[in-house]
């Protein structure tokens, strides 16, 4: 596991990466790729985890640098970064504009 995290239903995770060519923060879903964190898939067994990310590394034509980052499970169902930095990285790349910022965030509710 990256970064000594273990997922488990307590402390779930999610799998994260950089997209290869337009280098915005992406979120595994299904075998794919989001740039919508709230969509990504959540892991909270081990070995699915570990799976998961052997197939992220694999995608090396598309993500660069993917890891599992603890997450938390929202009152809505869906994925929370636990950490600032993952909180960060979902607001999108900091080299917008104003208006591409709002943009982004505007297409990523």
């Amino acid at each position: 596991m990256s970064k000594g995290f273990t997922p488990s239903p307590a402390t779930p995770g999610v799998i994260t990466a950089n997209d290869l060519r337009m280098g915005h923060c992406v979120w595994m879903r299904d075998d794919s790729w989001t740039a919508d964190p709230s969509q990504a898939e959540l892991y909270e067994d081990q070995a699915i985890a570990e799976l998961a990310l052997l197939n992220a590394i694999s995608q090396a034509g598309t993500v660069v640098g993917p890891y599992l980052v603890e997450a938390r499970r929202g009152a809505d169902g869906r994925p929370e970064p636990t950490h600032f930095r993952e909180e960060f990285r979902r607001t999108g790349p900091t080299n917008y504009t104003d208006d591409q910022q709002a943009e982004f965030e505007a297409s990523h509710v």
